[in-house]
């Protein structure tokens, strides 16, 4: 009896924990997208362009051999997303401002929804 009792909660409860799981590693994502905003912001300030598409997102935290490189701008090295993919990044300019930065989702592949949905800087107010 208490088998069944305990799968009848693993059936009922287990569903919800996974779904804010997936939940959390979409909010961290996001968190990390505005993040590097902030500190291309940064870079921008201080070299007069955002980092070329060749240069990355490295260039935040090692000088590419630009001159008014004041990095590092992030503190750590840069992460991958949330489901261990390096973020994308384009720029000068992007296809939706002046750079595009994004995260795959959890399949890693363009587009989706729910988990596998697309984490976008130019849908999340970043410019």
């Amino acid at each position: 009896m208490v088998i069944i009792v305990l799968g009848l909660l693993v059936g009922l409860v287990g569903p919800r924990l996974f779904g804010r799981v997936g939940q959390s590693k979409q909010a961290a994502a996001r968190a990390q997208v505005e993040l590097f905003g902030a500190a291309l912001d940064q870079y921008r300030l201080d070299v007069g362009s955002y980092p070329t598409t060749a240069h990355g997102l490295e260039a935040l935290q090692k000088n590419p051999g630009v001159q008014s490189w004041n990095g590092p701008y992030l503190k750590k090295a840069v992460p991958k997303d949330s489901w261990g993919n390096p973020y994308k990044y384009r720029c000068c300019p992007g296809q939706h401002g002046e750079y595009d930065l994004w995260s795959e989702g959890a399949d890693g592949a363009p587009g989706g929804d729910g988990e596998a949905a697309d984490i976008l800087s130019w849908d999340s107010g970043q410019k």
